[in-house]
């Protein structure tokens, strides 16, 4: 992953090659022209997700995809196997990190054939168990998707995925809407996730609001998913929440910026500042005081600017001698009081 100075930027191109191989890498392109820390593939036949059937089980009844079967979403949907050699050579020629979303345990299989350098798991994968154990045997960077499960559910992936030997998971905060509306959204999860699990987090964002990113961040994520595609492209099956072409420079600017102006982790001011302490409040003369005078309220006050001694020694002074002849006007200096140990 990236240093603490930018977020890590995953652009998931999903379906939205539209089934052209050249429109692929034309997205792979656009991810690593445009910014993007790495771009994901989905490693999937639709054998591999569901069963070609037209009973009622299998109808999508709601939603972007309304109307389809399951097997003819994923088959129109589906990264074809033939292709995933050449655009993982190609985004390595690019020089841009690629890995996918395996959605079996053949799709790991595969993937490492090809030397997959990490694993996202999907939302709707993320409660099956075998596919966890597998890619945590590859012993490589997992990160998880977590869309509609429960602080419970999420909580046994994880301690199995730990269990069967994953040392690097990432946890991304999704709901599981496409596309998802603001009022979908508690940001807060993440900083639960964060808290409970002590592990890297995120956000996979199927919204259409930069805000829910900077929100994301604020509260701790370190990883930003959205899709991608093309300047000016209509066609896709993500379309309607996916980052177009430029949009994609300018969403990572407005994250990194965000991501940058959070800061260190510890309590911390840029010397900058330091120019503006003059104009704090400090201990002034406000009437001539001859030596063996007594400070009071007449004569000392706390104003602008900050050449004098802090406000705070103001109610030790109330009452003592003054040391020095000192003319209205002038700022009460340290050096003057060392002798009457106050400070």
């Amino acid at each position: 992953m990236k240093s603490n100075k930018e977020l890590f930027f995953i652009a998931e191109i999903s379906a939205n090659h539209c089934g052209k191989k050249s429109l692929a890498k034309k997205l792979i392109k656009c991810a690593k022209d445009n910014g993007a820390s790495a771009v994901k593939l989905q490693t999937y036949t639709a054998d591999m997700m569901t069963i070609k059937s037209s009973k009622k089980y299998f109808k999508i009844n709601e939603g972007l995809w309304k109307g389809y079967q399951l097997w003819d979403l994923y088959d129109e949907a589906h990264t074809p196997l033939e292709w995933h050699k050449e655009l993982f050579d190609y985004a390595r020629k690019l020089g841009i990190k690629i890995f996918s979303t395996p959605f079996d345990e053949s799709a790991v299989d595969f993937l490492e054939d090809l030397n997959c350098s990490m694993y996202k798991v999907a939302s709707f994968e993320m409660t099956d168990l075998p596919l966890i154990r597998r890619i945590a045997k590859t012993d490589k960077p997992m990160i998880i998707s977590t869309g509609m499960a429960s602080l419970k559910e999420i909580e046994e992936t994880y301690n199995y995925a730990r269990k069967c030997g994953a040392k690097d998971i990432s946890l991304l905060y999704c709901v599981s809407k496409y596309p998802a509306d603001i009022k979908d959204f508690n940001i807060n999860n993440i900083k639960i996730l964060r808290e409970k699990f002590n592990c890297k987090v995120g956000l996979s964002d199927h919204s259409k609001d930069d805000n829910i990113a900077r929100a994301a961040i604020a509260a701790g994520a370190e990883i930003i998913e959205k899709h991608i595609a093309l300047n000016h492209q209509v066609d896709g099956l993500d379309i309607k929440f996916s980052l177009k072409g430029n949009e994609i420079k300018r969403f990572i600017g407005v994250i990194n910026e965000t991501y940058r102006i959070l800061g260190k982790k510890t309590f911390y001011r840029q010397k900058s500042e330091d120019k503006s302490k003059i104009f704090r409040r400090s201990i002034f003369v406000v009437r001539d005081i001859k030596k063996g005078e007594k400070f009071s309220k007449r004569n000392i006050r706390r104003i602008r600017p900050g050449n004098g001694l802090s406000p705070r020694f103001y109610d030790s002074l109330i009452g003592k001698k003054c040391p020095i002849n000192i003319s209205k006007g002038e700022p009460l200096r340290k050096n003057i009081f060392n002798k009457m140990k106050i400070i």
